[in-house]
């Protein structure tokens, strides 16, 4: 099994600020995760790169239980990292950030992240600058391609 950071690296569990906090994606977020990838199906479209089709309006909530339980998985076992967003009193899912291995020697990692609909006008640009911030603060990585926000 390979494993995307080193296992003596100790993995950020949690990043507060006033707007939201960010932290490990669990299967007990389904509900509110579900009601954030749902309500943003057209602004969601293609963050995964244009051959992605996720989210699809197909996608029920059983499925993204089970998809939550497998990004959860693979963050036990180190291999990526799967973080919601939430708002700071947990009540609202505002988005997701995932930390991929790359496929690419140059680089270290890929990473995507999402806001909902409702709040990407606001927290998008936020959330994307301090999340830059937290990698390169608290990560290990040197080149990190952020697919469909910084030129490949």
């Amino acid at each position: 099994m390979t494993t995307l950071v080193p296992a003596d690296f100790k993995i950020p569990l949690c990043v507060e600020t006033a707007d939201f906090i960010i932290r490990p994606l669990m299967i007990s977020d389904a509900v509110k995760d579900y009601d954030a990838v749902m309500t943003s199906l057209d602004h969601l479209q293609g963050i995964f790169g244009p051959e992605s089709d996720w989210p699809t309006r197909e996608l029920s909530l059983e499925q993204d239980i089970i998809d939550l339980g497998w990004h959860q998985k693979e963050f036990q076992r180190r291999s990526s990292f799967a973080y919601t967003v939430m708002s700071p009193d947990q009540s609202t899912c505002l988005g997701c950030l995932y930390i991929y291995p790359h496929e690419a020697a140059d680089y270290d990692a890929k990473v995507y992240c999402w806001v909902r609909a409702s709040h990407a006008s606001l927290l998008d640009q936020i959330l994307f600058a301090r999340l830059q911030d937290w990698l390169k603060r608290d990560w290990p990585f040197i080149n990190i391609e952020f697919p469909g926000r910084t030129p490949s």
